[in-house]
C-alpha cells in the first residue's frame, strides 16, 4: 500500500463504471477507501429520491467505503436561469448529505452570459452571483453543512482572481475546493499563481492535471506541479484528495462538462486503466513530497 502521508484518498467513481455497484467494487479493488459521489446508476446524485439515497448509502457501509462530499451541481447553471427552483434542489441536496453521512457538498459559481464582454460580464453580474451563493450558503448553514465552491471552466469563479474574491466574500462560511487543471486549462498558473492567492481557503482537492494545449493528463505530468502544492498543504492529516481522471470518455461526462468535454480524451482502452493511471500518478506526487 502507497503511504499517503496523512492525505486521505477519494475520487469520483462514477468514471469508473456506470453501475454504482461496480463503482464500490472498483474502488475497494483499487484501495481507495472514499469517495465523492456524482453520478449512480447514470443519474447525478441530486435526482435520487430520499428513499433511493438511503439505499446507496447502505451499499456505502457494506462496502466500507466512506463519503468526502457530495459532488453536486449546486450552482452550475446559468446565472439567469429560474433561482427559486435551483434553491429547491439544494435543499433535497442538503437532506441527501445528512442520509448519507458528509458535511460537505460540492457547489459551483454559475455561468456567465456566453454573448458580450467577460470583463463586463463579471462586473455586471458579480452582485446578483454573490446575492444567490449567500442564499445557498445560508440555505446549508441551516442544515449545519458546508458548500464548498469549485474553481471550474467559464463560470463566474473560473480565474484565481475571481476565486480569491468569492472567498474573501464569504470567509470561513464557504469551502474552497482546488482544481489544478481547471485553473490551467482556463488559461491561469494553477502552481505558484492561484495555489498562492488560495492556500489558505482550500478545504479540499480535486487531482488532474493538464497541459496548457487543452489536454488532461494524469496528476504529475502536466503543468499543475502538483507534487509541489501538496508539500505546501499545512495540514495533511484528514486533508481529502479527490481523483477525478478525466482520461476516458465516461457515462455521463457531457451532461457534466457540456462543451468542456472535449477535452477528455481516450487515453486509455478502460476505465480501470484510466483509474489506475490517475491513482498511481498522485501516489506518485505524494511520494516526491
Amino acid at each position: 500500500m502507497n503511504d499517503t502521508k496523512g492525505f486521505r484518498i477519494s475520487a469520483f467513481a462514477d468514471e469508473y463504471a456506470r453501475d454504482f455497484d461496480e463503482q464500490l467494487k472498483g474502488m475497494n479493488e483499487l484501495g481507495i477507501k472514499y469517495i465523492e459521489i456524482r453520478k449512480c446508476d447514470g443519474r447525478g446524485i441530486e435526482q435520487h429520491t430520499e428513499a433511493e439515497t438511503k439505499v446507496l448509502a447502505k451499499k456505502l457501509s457494506d462496502r466500507g467505503i466512506g463519503l468526502s462530499a457530495v459532488g453536486s451541481p449546486i450552482g452550475k447553471i446559468q446565472i439567469t436561469d429560474d433561482f427559486d427552483s435551483h434553491l429547491e434542489l439544494l435543499k433535497h441536496v442538503c437532506e441527501q448529505a445528512h442520509i448519507l453521512g458528509t458535511d460537505r457538498i460540492r457547489m459551483f459559481s454559475f455561468y456567465l452570459p456566453k454573448d458580450g464582454d467577460r470583463k463586463e460580464n463579471l462586473k455586471k453580474y458579480r452582485s446578483e452571483v454573490l446575492e444567490k451563493m449567500n442564499a445557498m450558503i445560508e440555505t446549508a448553514e441551516r442544515e449545519k453543512l458546508r458548500l464548498c465552491c469549485e474553481n471550474e471552466l467559464r463560470l463566474y469563479g473560473e480565474q484565481p482572481e475571481e476565486c480569491l474574491d468569492i472567498a474573501e466574500t464569504f470567509g470561513d462560511r464557504l469551502g474552497f475546493v482546488f482544481d489544478h487543471a481547471n485553473f490551467i486549462l482556463s488559461g491561469a498558473e494553477a502552481y505558484p499563481r492561484a495555489f498562492g492567492m488560495l492556500k489558505e481557503r482550500i478545504t479540499y482537492m480535486h487531482i488532474k492535471d493538464a497541459l496548457g494545449a487543452g489536454e488532461i493528463v494524469p496528476a504529475g505530468r502536466g503543468e499543475g506541479r502538483i507534487a509541489e502544492t501538496l508539500s505546501e498543504i499545512k495540514n495533511k492529516e484528514g486533508f481529502f484528495l479527490t481523483i477525478e481522471p478525466h482520461l476516458k470518455v465516461f457515462d455521463g461526462l457531457v451532461s457534466l462538462s457540456g462543451e468542456n468535454s472535449g477535452l477528455v480524451k481516450n487515453r486509455y482502452a478502460t476505465s480501470a486503466e484510466a483509474f489506475r493511471a490517475a491513482r498511481d500518478g498522485l501516489y506518485s506526487c505524494i511520494a516526491a513530497i
